[in-house]
């Protein structure tokens, strides 16, 4: 089973949380705990990826305004 990718920052997020959720209240199983391990951490490598991609989009703008001043 291929997991889906997020489309979006916040749709990822409240994925992981809801995720986090089933930890707190401890309605994870033994035999799912691993792919949710997997599924959480596959989300939060792509938040980070995409953290990244908007500061350097930021960056950029940032720099290209301080160069045409």
């Amino acid at each position: 089973m291929e997991t889906q990718q997020p489309k979006t920052y916040t749709e990822a997020i409240a994925e992981v949380e809801k995720i986090l959720a089933r930890f707190a209240d401890s309605s994870l199983d033994v035999d799912t705990l691993a792919a949710e391990v997997k599924r959480a951490t596959e989300l939060i490598a792509w938040c980070t990826g995409r953290l990244a991609k908007a500061e350097r989009e930021v960056n950029d703008v940032l720099n290209d305004t301080t160069d045409t001043q």
